[in-house]
């Protein structure tokens, strides 16, 4: 029987249940079950990731080598109880997980596992989808299986050539890469400048910048929701004629929206109707006025022609104090447009008219289709009503909705403890002091200062006549501004003043000089995060990388002096040019003398 390393309480898809890490496997068991429903092996764990910093849920995310989407666990224990927990989870995972990367790197490379692949389904023809007829309502199209890129958090933070990007599929990220710089043309720019020029390798252009290939690999794998609109067809102009374009979209919206138009189309096409007359016919008939987005539309069945297929299918107007249909869920009162239960307080045991929706009668079968349509279109978000969470009518538990983890301050700190030698004699002291009376300031005569201020606001309206502001503050803070503003538009207008030939080479070299400056501090000093990359260079390969960039950055002060010369001889003012890049030139001295002092350093400890 495997040994319990560790243990602790914790939810899994929302349900409460029993986290263990044993001596072969991370095993979750749900509450009352025995036998343990998540078992993942100490070898197929590929990443670990938490939550953020003061984040409202203690989670932790085990990533495994086929499925970088893993297994997210929160720990359910109390805020003290849960951090303790995963820290000892996280630290015996971390160790797993490296010994997991030290012997894939030790074996030789597998080759991929088989693919298996899906059929191919047929083209769609562009005909009208038909609904089917025992129901009367279309049937929703079965999705296509689809597979959604994986997210590749997983696979920057296992590169094991510390290139920032994955190894794992050369081809898609040679897409991302492309795309990235597709869609900066200055960071285009810069990569055809030091990595077409040999000075930096591509893995090293690209170490410290994943955010720009997650944030372009998780805009793709984005899954566009459907539009808000209405149904709600306009006709437009073609050709000088007012016409309705129809295409399979619009069908299958107009089914899904309006399934009484689904039945009658199922009834009449094409035993009594072409498609083509079907939906000319259905344009001009009263139904479809009933069905427009408006209540404009009432009036407009006073001049539609009646029609004898479609009259048929014509329902009553839901302008009732009660609806026709009734939903078994209520409608969310954040989208019911005939919610009142906020719109003020109760002042009384009167009946509450005064915000009644309907009041006028031709607005409420408006309000109950976009009631509808909407509660439609979260169901469709949030996966249908099954998964929609249960709101009760408390306030509590309605405003709760609004509360958003990501809208929270997560990197608030409370300060750095003071660690304060004998901090209870300096208490003790300051408790004396109060309990012997010391005054802490002069009195104050509240009744005198009272009669003061009663007296000082005698005649204020006399006297606030008689007030005569100076003008010459005013005055000069409006020249002021005004000489700002001007100084900045003569700026921009001398901006072009240097010709674009050389413009280009002083942004040439400022952006050179910042990427090595950028690739030798990522050589000295960690990542910001360890979330994004996790570099195995070793320490020889990092020293010899800022050896590398520093014999660059020592060339930096020869190319603004070249740069100078140019000025000259191209009738710009040599001192712009200094001033444009002496902040460069600046860093650049800095981490010379790092480097200087550092190696001076290193020599003294031989000695």
């Amino acid at each position: 029987m495997p040994s319990i390393v560790c243990s602790a309480q914790a939810s899994y898809k929302k349900l409460p249940g029993l986290l263990e890490l044993t001596n072969t496997h991370l095993q979750w068991t749900k509450a009352g079950d025995k036998t343990p429903t998540v078992k993942v092996a100490h070898s197929e764990a590929a990443s670990l990731s938490r939550s953020k910093a003061g984040a409202a849920q203690v989670r932790l995310k085990v990533g495994l080598v086929n499925d970088e989407a893993g297994h997210n666990f929160t720990f359910t224990s109390p805020q003290a109880v849960a951090l303790a927990e995963r820290e000892k989870f996280e630290a015996e995972l971390t160790n797993i997980i490296a010994r997991n990367r030290a012997g894939a790197a030790a074996s030789p490379q597998q080759p991929p596992g088989p693919t298996l692949a899906l059929p191919t389904p047929a083209p769609a023809t562009p005909t009208t989808p038909r609904p089917p007829s025992h129901l009367g309502t279309p049937a929703r199209p079965t999705p296509q299986l689809s597979r959604a890129p994986p997210s590749r958090a997983a696979s920057v933070a296992s590169d094991s050539h510390a290139s920032g990007t994955p190894v794992s599929d050369p081809t898609n990220d040679f897409r991302l890469r492309k795309k990235v710089l597709l869609g900066n043309p200055e960071l285009a720019q810069l990569h055809r400048e030091l990595v077409m020029g040999g000075h930096i390798s591509e893995n090293e252009f690209w170490e410290g910048r994943e955010h720009l290939l997650l944030a372009q690999a998780a805009a793709e794998s984005q899954k566009r929701g459907k539009p808000g609109q209405l149904v709600d067809p306009r006709p437009q102009t073609v050709d000088g004629e007012i016409k309705i374009i129809i295409t399979p979209q619009l069908v299958h919206d107009i089914f899904e929206e309006f399934p009484i138009v689904a039945r009658a189309y199922n009834d009449n096409v094409p035993s009594k109707l072409s498609e083509e007359q079907f939906w000319s016919r259905y344009f001009q008939s009263k139904l479809f006025n009933s069905h427009r987005a408006s209540i404009r539309s009432s009036a407009a069945q006073h001049v539609v022609k009646d029609d004898p297929i479609f009259d048929k299918y014509l329902e009553k107007e839901d302008d009732d104090l009660e609806p026709r249909r009734l939903r078994e869920e209520r409608v969310d009162t954040f989208i019911d447009l005939g919610a009142t239960s906020v719109d003020h307080e109760e002042t009384g045991n009167e009946k509450d008219v005064t915000m009644q929706a309907g009041k006028q009668k031709a607005v409420l079968p408006l309000i109950r289709k976009f009631n509808e349509h909407s509660t439609r279109l979260l169901d469709t978000a949030l996966g249908g009503p099954a998964a929609k969470r249960r709101r009760t009518e408390s306030g509590d538990d309605r405003l709760a909705q609004l509360d958003l983890e990501d809208l929270h301050d997560n990197q608030t700190s409370a300060g750095i403890l003071l660690d304060m030698q004998d901090r209870q004699r300096y208490f003790d002291g300051r408790a004396v002091s109060m309990g012997e009376g010391v005054p802490s300031g002069p009195k104050i005569d509240f009744r005198g200062a009272l009669e003061q201020a009663k007296l000082g606001t005698q005649d204020w309206p006399a006297r606030l006549a008689q007030l005569k502001i100076e003008k010459k503050a005013g005055e000069a803070a409006l020249i002021g501004m005004t000489q700002n503003v001007a100084s900045r538009l003569d700026v921009k207008m001398r901006k072009h003043d240097i010709p674009d030939g050389f413009f280009r080479q002083l942004t040439t070299c400022q952006t050179a000089a910042n990427e090595f400056l950028r690739q030798f501090w990522l050589a000295i000093y960690p990542p910001p995060t360890e979330s994004l990359t996790l570099s195995t260079a070793t320490p020889a390969q990092k020293a010899a990388k800022a050896a590398k960039m520093i014999g660059y950055l020592s060339k930096t002060h020869e190319k603004v002096d070249a740069l100078v010369q140019a000025a000259q001889q191209a009738g710009v003012d040599p001192a712009r040019v200094k001033v444009a890049l002496k902040p460069v030139l600046d860093a650049v001295d800095k981490a010379l003398e790092y480097w200087r002092m550092k190696n001076a350093n290193a020599k003294g400890q031989q000695r």
